[in-house]
């Protein structure tokens, strides 16, 4: 059955089956399968967790867009987290709370303030992140219980992983009835979103006022939802933090995906697809840790993702027409991934901008100058600023840019700098991006200069959870800065615009505000950006 199809059936019987909870069980809620019963916590909020929104990916399903979940009778507890999508724990600081890893992990979890059917609340629905190959709903980065105190219904899901979420083969194609294959991770999240269209107003929330959000590879996948055909109509409004698809370079083909897809059924000793589907799990898995297989990417499939210029293809007016939120932060990509092996000074800076970038070169110096004359602090902030443009920032302009010019929709951009504080680790622990520890065996090795805010520094801000990541020496300006910033992101689920009382004035990004962002940081504003940058940028990485 087609996902379209799915879809249709799941929403036709949500519409008869999806009521307020029964009298006398506030932590009760009929869905479209069935009725689940979560708990309350003592805010008040309800929280619904493991809640299956397709049938587990196992045996024959393996490899095969996400079917729909079977119903049950009687009640099903909804209290803990559900297993973690299969994958290699490539990060060491994500800090999950589920009860491991399986196959079997198409589930969601849903914290809402309602206590009735009819409020209508606003919902969020955030994708993880975790390059594709790790991460889980579960992570308390994500949690959803502080947004929900503002008056948004919060889901966070998972979706299949690295090799069992992108696997592209000619085998896999053949069979599909889409003449696809591949994203099977991207169509786990559409399934997810076409479950809070039939179900979420049975939480409380409007299925009209959807929000999309996501970091990292879960803002990849928020760039996904806005491009594919599968998931219009599924979503009002789209956050994307420091992530995309549509780039300036395109996507593998799905060709090009195909034939990796068959190198790795080679290695892996099967003849046919039937062999692979018979392996278990944790074999494939194992196979990941070759590095040739270490990463299954995303591929054009002409599907979920169009096999075109994504540039291109957001300029002409094709992606979902709704409100946009959407930034980057300071330090996205490190001062060394552009100097590599060159010293800390004037001249290396000089020489790194020029292995780079060629024959424009002096153009780029011309707009990323070199701090001549000053010392090594002043060469690694220059080396910063040009690394994560050349490396992030161009790419989430250019949505801005595109998205602004030809969707009809506001677009709010932002820009995030505040570095983390003082890690509170043990003398054998160092700070990871995902914001966890990483502990060593022997003594760690020295904790990295993040100059900046850090790649993924930013969730625990926009989503009110400081207080639930002990690691990190949180300061008064700390959380009045999550403040701010949750309620950006809130009053933006709520009406498509971050503007409300008491907050700096946010200007849509566009010639009326003279291109402005909002900066966050201890003292956030609104800016006008530096648009000659972005400008030449667009001209020379477009022309590669």
């Amino acid at each position: 059955m087609s996902l379209h199809r799915i879809g249709i059936a799941i929403c036709t019987i949500a519409t008869l089956t999806a009521v307020a909870p029964a009298h006398g069980a506030a932590d009760q809620v009929k869905t479209a399968n069935g009725v689940i019963e979560g708990t309350t916590t003592k805010a008040g909020i309800r929280v619904f967790r493991g809640v299956p929104f397709a049938a587990p990916p196992v045996g024959d399903l393996r490899w095969k867009a996400p079917q729909p979940a079977k119903d049950w009778t009687g009640v099903r507890k909804a209290v803990e987290f559900a297993h973690s999508c299969m994958q290699r724990p490539i990060f060491g600081d994500m800090e999950f709370r589920n009860t491991g890893m399986s196959e079997d992990c198409l589930y969601l979890n849903v914290w809402t303030p309602a206590k009735a059917a009819t409020e209508k609340l606003p919902v969020l629905v955030y994708f993880f992140g975790g390059g594709l190959m790790a991460g889980d709903g579960s992570e308390l980065r994500y949690d959803g219980e502080s947004m929900a105190s503002k008056g948004v219904v919060s889901v966070t899901i998972s979706y299949r992983l690295t090799v069992f979420g992108f696997l592209a083969h000619p085998e896999l194609t053949a069979e599909a009835p889409y003449h696809a294959s591949g994203n099977y991770g991207f169509l786990d999240q559409t399934a997810a979103l076409t479950w809070v269209q039939a179900n979420i107003a049975a939480f409380g929330g409007d299925p009209a006022r959807v929000t999309i959000a996501g970091q990292s590879a879960g803002s990849r996948s928020v760039s996904v939802q806005l491009i594919s055909p599968l998931a219009r109509g599924l979503f009002a409004g789209a956050i994307m933090e420091s992530g995309s698809m549509i780039q300036a370079t395109r996507p593998p083909s799905l060709a090009d995906g195909e034939k990796h897809g068959t190198a790795f059924m080679a290695a892996a000793g099967a003849a046919s697809l039937k062999d692979l589907r018979a392996m278990p799990a944790t074999k494939i898995l194992g196979l990941t840790a070759q590095p040739a297989f270490t990463r299954f990417e995303a591929v054009a499939d002409g599907h979920q993702i169009p096999a075109h210029d994504l540039i291109d293809y957001v300029d002409a007016g094709q992606l979902a027409k709704v409100p946009l939120l959407i930034g980057w932060v300071s330090e996205d990509r490190t001062p060394k991934s552009l100097l590599g092996d060159q010293p800390a000074t004037p001249d290396g800076y000089v020489a790194a901008v020029r292995k780079a970038f060629g024959a424009n070169a002096d153009r780029v110096l011309a707009l990323y100058p070199a701090p001549a004359g000053r010392g090594e602090a002043d060469v690694l902030d220059a080396a910063m600023t040009l690394a994560t443009d050349q490396g992030m920032g161009y790419n989430m302009w250019r949505v801005s840019e595109g998205h602004r010019k030809a969707s009809g929709k506001p677009v709010y951009r932002w820009f995030f700098s505040r570095p983390r504080p003082k890690f509170l680790g043990a003398a054998n622990q160092t700070p990871g991006t995902a914001g966890g520890i990483i502990t060593n065996a022997t003594a760690a090795a020295a904790p990295p200069a993040w100059r900046g805010a850090v790649h993924s520094a930013e969730i625990e801000y926009a989503l009110g959870n400081l207080a639930t990541n002990t690691h990190y020496a949180w300061q008064p300006a700390d959380y009045a800065l999550s403040e701010v910033m949750e309620s950006f992101f809130a009053n933006f689920i709520k009406s498509g615009n971050p503007n409300g009382a008491g907050l700096p004035t946010w200007p849509a990004f566009g010639p009326e505000s003279n291109f402005s962002f909002m900066h966050l940081d201890a003292t956030s504003q609104a800016a006008p950006e530096t648009r000659q940058r972005y400008l030449l940028l667009d001209e020379i990485l477009r022309k590669k």
